[in-house]
């Protein structure tokens, strides 16, 4: 497996990670009180969609041909860690 696949799946793997503690984040929200949840609600969609547009961008590195895959991986890397970190701060914020 070349270091293109390698990495893709990785990312890959770590985005799904991203979204089962999404999906538990949510839960928690919507088992707080309402200005809990509503302040939290947004914040959440928001981060889902960084997780589609992380995908969106795995998608063009994946499609990408091998001589220019590195210059998408910039692209990954800051979607990625936008969203990596997004569910980072919420975690800690509802886990008070």
């Amino acid at each position: 497996m070349g270091s293109k696949e390698a990495y893709k799946q990785k990312i890959e793997a770590e985005v799904e990670l991203a979204q089962a503690k999404l999906a538990e984040l949510r839960a928690k929200a919507k088992s707080s009180v309402a200005d809990v949840r509503i302040k939290y609600a947004k914040q959440i969609d928001d981060l889902e969609l960084g997780v589609g547009t992380t995908k969106v961008k795995l998608k063009e590195l994946g499609e990408a041909k091998d001589d220019v895959w590195e210059n998408l991986k910039a692209e990954v890397e800051s979607a990625w860690g936008a969203l990596r970190d997004g569910v980072r701060d919420i975690a800690a914020k509802l886990n008070k």
